[in-house]
C-alpha cells in the first residue's frame, strides 16, 4: 500500500473510503497518528494517556478485516480517543484528579468505550480534562495545562479540551467529548473544530455523572459527518443507564444541502450578555450566510433572563456529592476551585435544589414554546475568543467564576437540548470564533442540517501544527 503524505489532513470519511479501495491502511494511518502524537502532544497536552501498543494491535486487525473485505463495524480502523472521564479497558482512567490512583485494574468499558471499539475504531489513548471536568478550562493537578493549538499561550477551553487540542490538529479524527455545562462546546469553540451535545438520553453514560441531567456525552471532529459516524455509533441503548432515553429512530442528518424553509431565529446577546464586538461581527457574517443558503432568519431573542443560579445550584450539588464520596485527605488533593463550589453546594437546602429543579422544569417549556415558532435557535458560542492557558477566567477581567463567561451554553444544559458549535471564522486577533446552534429536543437532525450546510459552503481552515508566536 502506498504511502500517503496527507494522512494528517485526512477525516474519517476519506479514511474510510481509502481503507475501501485498498490504497491507504489502517496501520499507515495509526503509525502517522502516533508519531504526529509523539511529535505535537508536548506542545499542547491533548493526550494525558497514549497506548502505541493497544493502537497498533487494534489497527493490524483492521487491516488484515479490510484485506478480506470484511470490515467489523462503521468505524473500522479509523483512529478516535477517549475523555479522560470515561471508563476505557486497558487504559487508565484518573479524571484528572491525584485523588484517584494508578493502580487500576482497567477492566471495564463504559458504553461510550464499549461502542467505539465494537464499530472498529482504533483507540489511540485518553484526552486531558480538568479536574473531574468541573470547570470550562482544561488544567488539572495531575497532568497539568492543555494549550491552545491556534496559540500556545492560549487555553483550549474546557472541559473537553484535550479533545478538542487533539481535534484541531488531527491527532486522531474521531473524539469524545462529555457536556454539563458547555464542555463539548466551548472548546471547540475556542480551537476552530466542530462538536454537538446530542439531545439528553439519546448517547448512554455509565457510570452517571454527578452531574446527573446536565451532562450529555457527544462526539468531537474537524467535520459534521465525522460527527454523524460517531453519533450513528455510539447512540443506542445500554442497559447501564438509568437515564436514557427512546432510541432514535429517524436519520440523524438529512440528504438537503440547503436551508430552504427552515425557520432560524438570531439572538446577539439573549438580550444580557455583553459579546466582544469582533465576536459579534464574525458571528452576524455567520448568520448572514444562513440566510443566504435559503433559511428564513428572524433576529429575536429567546426571551429567557440568565438562568445562571438555577444551573449554578444544581452544578454546586453535582460539585458536593462528587467530594463526598473522598475522604478529607483526597478532598485536601483537589483542585481549590472545585473545592470551593463542593462547599457552596454543601449548604445548598432541599428547598432551593427543589425550586432550582422547578426553575429548570419552566426553562424546558419555554424552549418547547419557542421551537414552536422557530426551527433553530443561533447565537454567538462564546462571547470572547480564548484567553491565556492557566487562568479560570480572562485575567484581565473582574470575572470569578469560569460560567460567567460561558452564558450561551449552560442554558440548553438545564433544557437537555441538541445544540453544536460550527468553526465560523476568525477574529480580529486571528483566533477561532464559534456558531452556537441550537434545535429543539430530539431535532438533532435539524442542527446537523445547519452545520454541515454552513461547513459545506464556508469551510474552515486548521493548523497543522501547534502555533507558538514568538
Amino acid at each position: 500500500m502506498s504511502n500517503t503524505p496527507d494522512i494528517g489532513q485526512m477525516n474519517a470519511v476519506e479514511l474510510l473510503a481509502r481503507y475501501r479501495d485498498k490504497s491507504l491502511s489502517p496501520v499507515e494511518v495509526a503509525e502517522d497518528a502516533l508519531l504526529r502524537i509523539e511529535r505535537y502532544n508536548p506542545a499542547v497536552n491533548a493526550y494525558c494517556h497514549v497506548d502505541p501498543q493497544g493502537a497498533l494491535q487494534a489497527a493490524r486487525g483492521s487491516e488484515q478485516r479490510w484485506f478480506k473485505g470484511t470490515p467489523c463495524g462503521a468505524l473500522d480502523g479509523v483512529p478516535a480517543s477517549i475523555k479522560d472521564l470515561t471508563l476505557t479497558q486497558g487504559m487508565p482512567t484518573r479524571k484528572g484528579s491525584r485523588t484517584t490512583t494508578a493502580q487500576g485494574p482497567w477492566e471495564i468499558d463504559a458504553p461510550f468505550s464499549a461502542f467505539m471499539r465494537k464499530a472498529g475504531a482504533v483507540l489511540l489513548g485518553k484526552t486531558t480534562t480538568p479536574e473531574f471536568g468541573w470547570k470550562g478550562v482544561t488544567d488539572n493537578p495531575l497532568y497539568g495545562i492543555t494549550r491552545n493549538p491556534w496559540d500556545t499561550r492560549l487555553t483550549a477551553g474546557g472541559s473537553s479540551g484535550g479533545a478538542a487540542a487533539a481535534a484541531s490538529l488531527n491527532l486522531g479524527v474521531l473524539h469524545q467529548g462529555s457536556d454539563a455545562g458547555g464542555s463539548i462546546r466551548i472548546p471547540c469553540a475556542f480551537t476552530g473544530t466542530f462538536g454537538i451535545k446530542p439531545t439528553f438520553g439519546y448517547v448512554p453514560q455509565w457510570p452517571a455523572s454527578s452531574m446527573t441531567i446536565l451532562s450529555h456525552l457527544g462526539p468531537m471532529t474537524r467535520t459534521v459527518e465525522d460527527s454523524v459516524l460517531m453519533l450513528q455509533t455510539v447512540a443506542r441503548p445500554d442497559a447501564r443507564d438509568g437515564l436514557i432515553g427512546a432510541p432514535r429512530t429517524t436519520p440523524w442528518l438529512a440528504q438537503s444541502d440547503h436551508l430552504k424553509g427552515l425557520r432560524i431565529a438570531y439572538s446577539p446577546n439573549f438580550g444580557y450578555v455583553d459579546v466582544d464586538p469582533q465576536v459579534a461581527r464574525v458571528v452576524a457574517q455567520a448568520v448572514q450566510r444562513l440566510a443566504e443558503l435559503g433559511a428564513h432568519v428572524e433576529q429575536v431573542d429567546p426571551g429567557f433572563s440568565d438562568p445562571l443560579e438555577t444551573f449554578n445550584t444544581l452544578w454546586f450539588a453535582g460539585a458536593a456529592r462528587l467530594a463526598g464520596q473522598l475522604s478529607s485527605a483526597q478532598r485536601d488533593l483537589m483542585d481549590p476551585g472545585l473545592q470551593r463550589i463542593a462547599g457552596l453546594g454543601e449548604r445548598i437546602s432541599l428547598e432551593q435544589y427543589s425550586t432550582a429543579l422547578e426553575g429548570r422544569a419552566a426553562l424546558v417549556a419555554h424552549m418547547n414554546d419557542f421551537h414552536q415558532r422557530y426551527d433553530i435557535l443561533v447565537s454567538p458560542m462564546l462571547p470572547i475568543t480564548a484567553f491565556a492557558a492557566g487562568h479560570n477566567v480572562p485575567p484581565e477581567s473582574s470575572l470569578t467564576d469560569w460560567m460567567q463567561w460561558t452564558p450561551f451554553t449552560y442554558p440548553f444544559n438545564l433544557t437537555q437540548q441538541p445544540a453544536a458549535s460550527v468553526p465560523c471564522g476568525l477574529a480580529n486577533n486571528g483566533l477561532p470564533v464559534g456558531l452556537h446552534v441550537v434545535g429543539a429536543r430530539f431535532a438533532d437532525d435539524q442542527v446537523l442540517r445547519v452545520c454541515r450546510a454552513y461547513e459545506k459552503h464556508f469551510a474552515q481552515s486548521h493548523p497543522h501544527a501547534p502555533i507558538t508566536p514568538v
